[in-house]
């Protein structure tokens, strides 16, 4: 099963920045996260003990965040930015779950798969309304559905 840990922005700030984007091919809102840690296919044995690492980390709850900004990954992928402090959680997630990855955390929010200028020009003026942190939770994700199961 392919899981990822995330923390999703609340609705409110899903559909403020929904609402400063222009008409175009946009990953669906509700599907709007800042991943933590991508775990990838894992075996379903491992299911429980993953949500037992989770459940343990320390999430730092009403801790403010903001979304502001943009860029994109070599124009695959355009994202709006994170504003706050999520290094440590980020870093807590990845040692609960004992994931090594060597590329070094960037908080984003992919809101398109590819390029778009008017996109990317909205996203750049962009900033959010504040929200706090409440909660991290695992995911499940079969092809493009994704289902918390933790």
């Amino acid at each position: 099963m392919r899981l990822f840990v995330a923390l999703y922005p609340p609705e409110e700030a899903r559909r403020h920045l929904r609402q400063h984007l222009p008409a175009g091919k946009l990953t669906p809102v509700e599907k709007w996260h800042v991943t933590l840690a991508f775990l990838g296919e894992v075996a379903e044995a491992r299911l429980p003990a993953l949500r037992a690492a989770v459940a343990g980390v320390d999430v730092p709850r009403g801790r403010e965040l903001r979304l502001r900004g943009g860029g994109d990954f070599g124009r695959r992928v355009t994202w709006a930015g994170v504003e706050g402090e999520l290094d440590d959680l980020a870093t807590a997630v990845r040692d609960a779950v004992e994931l090594s990855d060597p590329r070094p955390f960037v908080p984003h929010l992919t809101v398109a798969y590819g390029h778009d200028d008017a996109l990317s020009a909205a996203l750049a003026d962009y900033a959010g309304p504040v929200w706090p942190v409440r909660e991290i939770a695992l995911v499940h994700s079969d092809k493009g559905v994704y289902r918390t199961v933790g």
